[in-house]
């Protein structure tokens, strides 16, 4: 069973920044896709950026050139680095695991991101 560790959420000014990471806890496996997903209220939880195990990016229009997603050297580590934070930044961020084929997907408790304007 993967357990994913989310931190570094809260609030900011819009015009900010912050770091989101997540670690995975539970697995030895390198080749997986891990990746930040969000939720406003009353809203689908959707893509910000994905990032599998060769570093190859996904990442939503709406984050291009702001977000920044990496990797640790172990591989289970992500981070999110998010400038010029917009108040429709503001979300429940959630860390995502998954791995080859979408066989198992596992996902954190969510960490939450408010952007006072």
């Amino acid at each position: 069973q993967v357990q994913l560790v989310e931190s570094g959420g809260g609030l900011v000014q819009a015009g900010g920044s912050l770091r989101l990471s997540c670690a995975a806890s539970g697995t030895t496996v390198s080749i997986n896709v891990m990746g930040w997903y969000r939720q406003a209220p009353g809203k689908q939880r959707k893509l910000v950026a994905d990032i599998d195990s060769v570093g190859k990016i996904n990442s939503a229009d709406s984050v291009k050139g702001r977000f920044t997603i990496s990797r640790g050297n172990a591989k289970i580590t992500i981070y999110l680095q998010m400038n010029s934070l917009k108040p429709e930044d503001a979300a429940v961020y959630y860390c995502n695991f998954r791995s080859p084929l979408n066989i198992n997907v596992y996902w954190g408790q969510g960490t939450q991101v408010t952007v006072s304007s």
